[in-house]
């Protein structure tokens, strides 16, 4: 079961907490199991999702609450320092703001919908010219750090925050740095794509370490 080359550690892990702050009691059946958390995450998911507007399929849907709800549940512990306490909590969980599985996924389909919208044009030679467009470069290189660090450390929650602090500076540069509008030289919008795709690469990669899946539309 242990292949060559594979290191098993014992690491140590706080514990889950309720809303009241008290830690689920296992033994006594205080606690959830998965198939039913699940189940309610995805039940949860979809009520989230009908709140919003969408012209999604019926079976575009389904995928979408699927893998927003199996990837709200994995991030919500994976996020979270392992060596400390944290409480479990349904709406933070499944929030499309703040440090959840949510609000990444729904980043990179907003980087899909630019390219849909895009009208032909194709990512370039990148040229930064301002200051949120460096900041977003040069958070970009330090994608392999965090991933190094989060596997020598183990501590998953270091990509955790990583991916987020990225979605949350592309979200800057989204609203300051014009992508598809009319006025925007092409060289810019060639060169604002580059950044886009290679945000959108990142992200892919960096939840699929976690396990999670990313979508193209939701």
């Amino acid at each position: 079961y242990i292949p060559d080359g594979v290191v098993f550690e014992h690491e140590s892990f706080g514990m889950m907490l309720g809303k009241d702050g008290r830690p689920f009691k296992t033994r006594s059946g205080g606690t959830v199991k998965l198939s039913a958390l699940l189940d309610e995450a995805e039940s949860r998911a979809a009520q989230l999702l009908e709140s919003r507007s969408s012209d999604l399929s019926d079976e575009e849907k389904k995928k979408v609450i699927h893998e927003v709800a199996v990837g709200a549940v994995k991030y919500a512990d994976l996020s979270k320092n392992r060596t400390t306490d944290y409480v479990f909590d349904w709406d933070n969980m499944l929030s499309f703001d703040g440090n959840t599985a949510p609000y990444l996924q729904y980043a990179y389909t907003r980087i899909r919908s630019i390219f849909r919208n895009a009208a032909g044009a194709a990512p370039g030679k990148v040229i930064l010219r301002e200051e949120i467009e460096k900041e977003l470069a040069q958070k970009l290189t330090l994608f392999s750090d965090a991933v190094v660090s989060a596997a020598d450390r183990a501590m998953p929650n270091i990509l955790c925050s990583y991916l987020y602090e990225l979605s949350g500076m592309f979200m800057s540069f989204y609203e300051k740095c014009p992508v598809n509008k009319d006025g925007v030289p092409d060289e810019v919008r060639a060169s604002r794509l580059s950044l886009c795709e290679a945000v959108a690469g990142v992200l892919k990669l960096g939840l699929s370490l976690l396990g999670i899946n990313v979508l193209e539309r939701m």
